[in-house]
């Protein structure tokens, strides 16, 4: 009788660890539903929308200019925020707020990406914290899932935001 529930209960701990492991790394290296919240990335993303980050570009170095990423805060390791990549290591991109009148640039040092909110008049970015190191990147948003109004792929369009397919 013992020697069976002991049988069960390790079958069962053995499975538990199995399907995390697999949870884990589906998670870590595929990716994962994501809720934004904030102002920061409309009307690209708004508040409460739901959407689907791929982790793969980032191990494989694929990040590029005009996506939009999940990236751990730097300001605040424990939450996540939502910016458009605008430059890459090596790339000038302009440090000043959008209502300053003089306007000042900056090269983006090597392994740091330059992040920016599609609303740059309500958006804590690269502007306000510099450059940010490509390893705090979490993921790449890939396409919206809810609202179902706006379902599909995010794409790059010719003048560099974002649209819908």
């Amino acid at each position: 009788m013992l020697r069976n529930v002991l049988g069960k209960t390790f079958r069962f701990l053995g499975y538990t660890v199995q399907y995390g492991c697999i949870a884990h790394c589906a998670f870590e290296y595929l990716g994962g539903i994501v809720v934004c919240s904030g102002p920061s990335m409309e009307p690209t993303i708004q508040n409460s929308d739901i959407v689907f980050s791929e982790n793969l570009s980032r191990h494989f170095y694929c990040i590029r200019k005009g996506d939009i990423v999940i990236v751990k805060s730097p300001n605040d390791p424990k939450s996540n925020i939502c910016k458009r990549v605008i430059g890459l290591e090596g790339d000038k991109v302009c440090t000043s707020n959008p209502s300053d009148f003089l306007k000042s640039h900056s090269y983006v040092p090597k392994g740091h990406v330059w992040l920016e909110g599609d609303n740059l008049r309500n958006s804590t970015d690269s502007r306000c914290y510099g450059p940010v190191p490509y390893g705090l990147i979490r993921g790449r948003i890939c396409f919206k899932i809810w609202p179902l109004n706006d379902f599909g792929f995010l794409r790059a369009s010719p003048n560099g935001h974002r649209f819908l397919d």
